[in-house]
């Protein structure tokens, strides 16, 4: 047999990780020789350009432009950093140059004990470079706060409320009742008061017959928690109900960060749909907070920030355009957002008829559209809305108050997540009041419905016709909303004073791009996270430079059609389309299986494996909005269906296929681990016991005969489900959770290894969610399917086999990615007969082939791995452009394409470069 040469990778050997069981050993139950057909042997060796103990860290989007929060994970290889770790930042070159107050915790560890991934916060402000260097400090602190000045964040909690003090503004939290804010005051003045969650509910959808009847919620809260005290960074948990009298829906999280020296509170909220959808219609969902206005009306001051930087602003009592003129000094001190001079050196004739000059009290600006918003304004309630100002999209940030303070807020996506809306009422008085809805009462109420009636589908084999036809897998009273949830993120800034009309634009930019922090590219994968099984861009080689310029071309393809073919709205944003329609030159947005994609096929994987390995800015950020979208919309939160995500359909909701496959943490764990985000992390929990739904809802119900649960409770196929559930179990684990999980995780690895087949006898296996155990189901026989390697298995097994050092489990897998793609007689030598899976798919299994080319340094095997990549060539992604009556707005075309094709082509692809990239062929 032929091995690799050997050579020097730019990252760690997964044999390089510590096993958790002893060394040599052999889990129990696991065969000691390698199954049939499967050659033993170890990987050759891949030295690892092993990172220092520190860490460069970049601005993802720039330098930030004003003083603002971060929070970012780092990794850090096996063995390297121990638990409890102190660190230090530094900004070489930057004012930062000796040390930047950071707050540091864990948030997974290695086997060994050693830290895996750390999460860091401090407070971004002017001068820092373009770089900074984390590095671990002499010693451990139990605070967590390195070297650096500053204020830091000081929390009290009583039994009724929390305050939190950034040294900056303080915050008042209520433990019970309405509001979520009772004051933010900043020198000792209360600059927003009152904040409470409001919503707005329908009894009937819009163009109904008949008077519809609308309720109005706003929050009850349950519990208040602090997750985090200072010194950098304060959280508060706040979670609760939508309320009115008796009845009480729409669950919500809601955390409050609060950073050392920041005049900014930023919040990110959750709720989650609990009601019926054919008698409750959502008019509206959103914050409202309480203004104080001191200023005269002259100096109080509107802002709504534009489009590239543009900017409305407006006072409450303009002295502008009047027919007798103040004087150029009012006039431009009131332009810019300054306080007007004293009155008595205004024009005498002006100054006695100030009080005729209409006082604007509510002001509207409304994005119902991704191409379109409004501005309008009225004096006040019972007189008629005056048209302002209109543009294209806003960034969703404004501000209320006056020349001696006030509150700058915003709604990140707010265009993105049509219809949104943002209200100023009340300017006039003493008290004004803003709400950020995330859905704009403005526009139609929620309609939630299934799409259709069923069609006729009465019967099972009704259902499986439509499956034929549309690809729509139907199945009555599946295709509800209920449980899906949503979460936005918004920012209060608490001013001293108005804004310059600069500042106002950079809060803008801040909104809709918050600055995140980032390792380089080169550090990710020298610290081996994520399964290692991906490499740094290399062009050193005409073939690879192919590849490496196609794996560009399909994301850059994928950016431009969320902007062609408009995938935003509060459901949308964040998704992507499914498969392409060539005839009618537009995605199948209205066919069946074949619309929103819903993460079929591990896009999600592509997208953070590509950001990984490039550091791209844009692809981070699409990626971004996918986890926030998949995570929320796409996975049930409570009720019947809790813990399971929903297949590919017109309706991010309406497949009846209810499966972990969608649902899985291997989507969820980048982002979290890259942001240390805690809401991704409530999700990841939720996932924990999703096994238990594997016996109500039987992903394999309409396909396979009844299950016989005198024997197993219910049945799981290796990949779609266990893999899933490894994922969910791994990243619990390594984050220092339950026993439970893990253990449940190394019975399933134990028994898929002890099986006759190994992998091909777990294609369909029993389950027992009590504590994990998988059954053999199918005796001798051999099975297999095209879908069990693409949900995330393949990733999270080389996880595995890196962090357990099981050698069972590992040739059970690699047998697997032997044969999955070889020919029919190596299957029947292997295995006795053919595994019976398909050819569909078989790019996307030729990095099965590679892993098992690298993990058994059979170059023969890696060239196979080649030709398996190479023999269905895919097209190379060319776009033509349509124009004129063939389309609505002009589109760039690739007539074949589809998202289940482009994720498993660019994996497949990363991972063969990473593998198997000294075997590529020169053609």
């Amino acid at each position: 047999m032929t091995t690799f040469s050997r050579r020097t990778f730019l990252q760690a050997s997964v044999l390089g990780a510590a096993p958790l069981l002893a060394a040599g050993s052999t889990p129990a139950g696991a065969a000691e020789s390698a199954p049939a057909g499967q050659p033993a042997g170890t990987p050759p060796p891949r030295p690892a350009a092993t990172p220092d103990k520190s860490a460069e860290l970049r601005w993802l989007d720039g330098v930030p432009g004003l003083s603002q929060g971060v929070t970012l994970g780092v990794p850090w290889p096996q063995g390297k950093v121990a638990k409890g770790q102190a660190f230090v930042l530094s900004s070489p070159g930057g004012a930062g140059a000796a040390g930047i107050a950071v707050q540091s915790w864990p948030l997974a560890y290695w086997p060994d004990g050693t830290l895996k991934w750390s999460a860091h916060a401090l407070l971004t402000g002017a001068g820092m470079s373009e770089t900074l260097t984390l590095a671990p400090a002499g010693g451990k602190s139990a605070a967590g706060l390195g070297p650096g000045s500053g204020p830091a964040v000081r929390v009290q909690e009583s039994a009724n409320e929390v305050s939190v003090d950034t040294g900056v503004v303080s915050c008042q939290v209520p433990k019970r009742g309405a509001h979520l804010i009772r004051s933010i005051t900043r020198a000792g003045r209360v600059i927003a008061s009152n904040g409470k969650l409001v919503a707005l509910s329908d009894d009937q959808p819009d163009g109904s017959a008949g008077a519809t009847r609308q309720t109005a919620f706003e929050s009850d809260i349950r519990t208040v928690t602090v997750e985090q005290r200072g010194p950098v960074r304060a959280v508060v948990k706040i979670d609760g109900m939508h309320r009115n009298g008796q009845r009480a829906w729409l669950p919500f999280s809601v955390r409050l960060y609060f950073y050392a020296g920041a005049e900014s509170v930023r919040i990110m909220h959750t709720f989650v749909f609990d009601g019926d959808e054919h008698k409750e219609f959502i008019r509206g969902v959103g914050l409202r907070v309480s203004v104080p206005m001191r200023d005269q009306p002259h100096d109080r001051h509107v802002r709504f920030a534009g489009e590239d930087q543009g900017l409305w602003a407006e006072a409450v009592r303009g002295l502008t355009g009047l027919r007798r003129d103040p004087g150029a000094a009012f006039r431009s001190a009131q332009v810019a957002g300054l306080a007007c001079p004293p009155l008595d050196t205004m024009a005498p004739n002006v100054r006695k008829l100030m009080h005729l000059i209409p006082a604007w009290g509510d002001y509207t600006l409304s994005q119902l559209s991704a191409d379109g918003f409004q501005i309008r304004k009225r004096t006040k309630p019972g007189h008629g809305w005056i048209d302002a100002a209109w543009g294209r999209r806003a960034p969703g940030a404004g501000y209320i108050g006056g020349a001696s303070g006030g509150v700058a807020f915003g709604l990140r996506d707010f265009w993105q997540r049509h219809p949104t809306q943002l209200d100023i009422r009340k300017a006039h008085t003493d008290d004004a009041e803003v709400t950020l809805w995330m859905w704009s009462p403005d526009a139609q109420a929620m309609d939630m419905r299934f799409y259709h009636d069923g069609m006729g589908m009465e019967t099972h084999a009704d259902e499986l016709d439509g499956l034929e036809i549309t690809y729509e897998d139907y199945e009555k009273g599946y295709g509800s909303p209920h449980g899906v949830a949503r979460s936005s993120e918004i920012t209060l800034w608490a001013l001293a004073a108005t804004p310059s009309r600069e500042a106002m634009t950079r809060l803008a930019q801040a909104v809709q791009s918050p600055p995140q922090l980032v390792a380089q590219p080169a550090h990710y994968l020298a610290c081996n996270v994520f399964g290692g099984m991906w490499s740094l861009p290399d062009r050193s080689h005409p073939a690879k430079a192919v590849i490496e310029d196609e794996l560009d071309r399909r994301f850059d393809y994928y950016r431009g059609q969320v902007e062609q073919h408009h995938w935003y709205g509060f459901w949308n944003y964040g998704d992507v389309m499914h498969t392409y329609d060539a005839d009618r030159h537009v995605w199948r947005y209205d066919v069946g299986g074949y619309a929103w994609d819903n993460s079929e096929l591990s896009p999600d994987l592509w997208l953070w494996y590509s950001f990984l390995r490039t550091g791209r800015a844009d692809i981070f950020r699409l990626a971004e909005a996918m986890v926030r979208h998949t995570s929320e919309v796409d996975i049930y939160h409570l009720g019947r269906f809790a813990g399971l995500g929903t297949r590919h359909n017109v309706q991010h909701w309406g497949c009846s296929a209810k499966q972990v496959r969608i649902s899985a943490a291997v989507y969820r764990r980048f982002y979290y681990y890259l942001t240390a985000d805690e809401r991704i992390g409530d999700i990841m929990h939720e996932l924990l016991d999703a096994d238990a739904k594997l016996a109500d809802v039987d992903p394999v119900r309409k396909r396979a005969a009844p299950l016989d649960k005198s024997l197993y409770p219910a049945r799981a196929s290796f990949g779609t489900d266990w893999g899933s559930l490894a994922g969910n179990w791994l990243t619990e684990w390594e984050r220092g959770g339950k026993p439970l999980y893990k253990s449940k995780l190394l019975t399933g690895m134990r028994d898929i290894a002890a099986m006759p087949h190994g992998f091909f006898s777990a294609e369909r296996a029993g389950y027992q969610p009590k504590d994990g155990h998988l059954a053999n189901m199918a005796g001798d026989k051999v099975q297999a399917s095209h879908l069990n390697a693409v949900f995330g298995a393949v990733e999270v097994f080389a996880e595995l086999i890196s962090v357990t050092g099981d050698k069972a489990f590992e040739r059970a897998w690699v047998q697997y990615c032997t044969l999955y793609n070889a020919s029919r007689e190596e299957q029947t030598r292997a295995l006795g007969m053919p595994h019976g899976g398909t050819n569909a798919l078989r790019v996307g299994h030729s990095r099965l082939t590679a892993y098992a080319a690298w993990r058994t340094g059979n170059a023969e095997l890696a060239r196979r791995a080649w030709r398996e990549f190479h023999e269905r060539p895919a097209p190379l992604v060319r776009p033509v452009e349509l124009r004129g009556p063939a389309v609505l707005n002009p589109v760039q075309e690739v007539d074949w394409i589809s998202t289940n094709d482009t994720a498993q082509w660019g994996l497949a692809a990363i991972q063969n470069l990473a593998l198997i990239g000294d075997h590529i062929p020169a053609k």
